[in-house]
């Protein structure tokens, strides 16, 4: 699968991750699973309050669930291609609401050689069913040489 994965990768070419609904209870697990108890993600009348220039108007989901996301919809989609995720840059847009559905997606916007590997960088995003973008960054992939 090594050659034959990085040779049909095409620049351009889009992948689309997977959906997922934000709710109270996911951000409360994933609290829990992170140790990450900030009130900004969890106490309503804290979010009552400025941050700031920032007000939420409510608790938000923790901005590492969109990094998690794009990982996913990378490691998905090259372990069928023979690659590696290796690299993942990302920034928080906007924040995310209990009852927002947000997707990831990914171009392939670069390919590299090297005499030790190959390489596809990606440009990737969040949006939520408005098309709003929530995050963006730039996510890096090696397809070792046999």
């Amino acid at each position: 699968m090594g050659q034959e994965g990085y040779d049909a990768v095409k620049v351009g070419e889009t992948i689309r991750g997977p959906s997922l609904s934000i709710s109270r209870e996911s951000i409360r697990e994933f609290a829990e699973a992170s140790l990450d108890f900030n009130p900004l993600h969890l106490d309503d009348e804290y979010m009552k309050g400025s941050f700031g220039k920032t007000q939420f108007g409510g608790v938000i989901m923790h901005g590492m669930t969109n990094f998690g996301l794009l990982v996913r919809m990378m490691t998905d989609w090259l372990s069928t291609r023979g690659g590696v995720h290796r690299r993942l840059e990302a920034r928080w847009l906007m924040p995310v609401y209990p009852g927002d559905t947000i997707t990831a997606r990914g171009t392939v916007i670069r390919k590299l050689t090297s005499s030790k590997s190959r390489w596809v960088v990606f440009a990737v995003e969040i949006r939520n069913l408005r098309d709003d973008r929530i995050a963006t960054g730039e996510a890096m992939a090696e397809f070792p040489r046999a």
